[in-house]
């Protein structure tokens, strides 16, 4: 795996790559101070329309704004072609081992996955065991997590096809680039992104359970506005034009769930919750839930309701089953992996483990269910005594923890207080599944806007650009 840092546009002392030449031309054209002006104009938008999220253990007030940097990420046409396309294939394989392992289990028995690493693992719903599905579709919303090292070389860092966020700033990101800099978006062919929500919508309503014998009623699920998430999850049902509700808006009636509204009860068909499995109904898993619905488990398996994500997808989610997923695609597929994974170190595993011990001070540590940047130990960023400690937690657990090399990502002009300087990005692609796979040309792209960091997380100080994918 390449060493050095790959820099998208350039900066880093090479040719100035094809996509960014023009833009390249427009930074050049404009003056810093109103580049400054543009930014600032950024913050008061995304202020003022309530773009932020939550960080909680910090003290002061949780809610923050995520930084934008006004410099967009392009990709070109053929680049994307091959992201697309292993996006697609990796989310078949994904839906089909999650079928596979809540039905017949062929992947267990064929020896590829232990079977303890599912049985036993936090994230299967035994529950789950027999259920029909609609459409055989378990992962209708999918954030793939990628990072690339070198102009071909692209690579999956993580899976999440539980509840993955952040598609509402890849949204709003576009409108801010159109009404601030329209003059830069002229001089570029881009795919346009706002048609996703409506995708998402067609998406859920193609899913629809098959005692529905009429236009589904779709519904988005909250646990409230306290949620860190919370304003993504109003933004896409005012879009979408559905029903934003909680818990207590709902109820069941006999297998049947029910919306609350100011003309009475109406019946939904398909819910798509943002809320963890194990808070999704009380008579189900835990008992002292007030965020799910009693009895929307029982309604699920009647097949009066459809809920995106399926219960249950955690366990493709997980950082560990991660590892399997190029020998899923071979496995369901019969295909070749079009996007490679990072190599990745099992610590449940002893010589894995023993390897990982020895050289923590070189990898990236992470815990398999850990998310937000949290739980994760960055060995060459990382203090001594850091190293030390973690090392007692992986020794304590060591089936909870991967450790990954430390990935020379690539880097983009961000527009930082010192001027514009190369900052290690990411690229978190949104799929669509339903009765057809769509995946929005884009994606979330996240920066590390501290000079050297890797951790581009906003809850660790990061921030988002607006992402352009080029036509042809």
């Amino acid at each position: 795996m390449p060493g050095a840092v790959f820099d998208e546009m350039g900066l880093t002392g090479h040719e100035v790559r094809n996509a960014y030449q023009t833009l390249r031309d427009w930074l050049g054209e404009t003056p810093p101070e109103i580049l400054s002006l543009r930014r600032e104009e950024a913050e008061t938008f995304f202020r003022r329309i309530g773009i932020t999220f939550a960080v909680y253990g910090e003290g002061g007030d949780p809610e923050r704004i995520i930084p934008f940097d006004i410099i967009p990420r392009i990709l070109e046409a053929a680049e994307w072609r091959q992201i697309s396309a292993g996006l697609i294939q990796r989310v078949k394989a994904l839906n089909a081992f999650i079928a596979d392992i809540y039905g017949p289990q062929e992947i267990l028995r064929s020896g590829i996955m232990p079977s303890d690493h599912v049985m036993l693992n936090e994230t299967y719903r035994h529950v789950m065991q027999g259920v029909a599905v609609p459409s055989g579709v378990y992962t209708h919303i999918s954030g793939i997590d990628m990072v690339r090292v070198g102009p071909e070389e692209f690579y999956v860092l993580e899976d999440n096809v539980r509840t993955p966020s952040g598609v509402s700033y890849m949204l709003e990101n576009r409108e801010i680039t159109m009404r601030l800099f329209p003059d830069l978006l002229s001089r570029y062919n881009v795919a346009p992104v706002d048609h996703y929500c409506d995708d998402l919508l067609k998406t859920l309503s193609s899913v629809a359970p098959r005692n529905c014998d009429r236009e589904p009623t779709v519904a988005l699920l909250t646990p409230g506005i306290y949620n860190s998430a919370y304003y993504e999850h109003s933004f896409l049902a005012d879009q979408m034009g559905i029903e934003l509700v909680e818990g207590p808006d709902l109820y069941v009636k006999d297998d049947v769930v029910f919306m609350r509204t100011t003309q009475g009860p109406k019946r939904v068909d398909v819910i798509y919750r943002r809320i963890d499995d194990e808070y999704l109904d009380p008579l189900a898993f835990k008992a002292d839930s007030v965020l799910g619905v009693a009895g929307l488990m029982a309604a699920y398996r009647a097949g009066n309701v459809n809920l995106a994500n399926a219960v249950g997808a955690g366990i493709a989610d997980d950082k560990s089953t991660y590892t399997y997923v190029p020998k899923m695609i071979e496995f369901y597929l019969g295909e070749q992996p079009i996007l490679k994974n990072v190599p990745t170190f099992r610590c449940g595993e002893r010589e894995d483990l023993l390897y990982v011990l020895e050289r923590i001070d070189e990898l990236v540590v992470k815990e398999v269910h850990g998310s937000g940047g949290y739980g994760m130990l960055v060995g060459p960023k990382a203090t001594r005594a850091e190293r030390e400690a973690f090392s007692e937690r992986v020794k304590a657990a060591p089936e909870k923890y991967i450790a990954q090399p430390t990935l020379a990502l690539s880097t983009c002009p961000t527009f930082v207080d010192q001027g514009i300087a190369p900052r290690h990005v990411d690229l978190r692609p949104f799929v669509l599944a339903g009765k057809e796979i769509r995946v929005v040309p884009g994606g979330l792209t996240r920066v590390a806007l501290r000079e050297g960091s890797l951790v581009v997380n906003s809850s660790q100080g990061g921030g988002t650009k607006d992402t352009w994918v080029l036509k042809d």
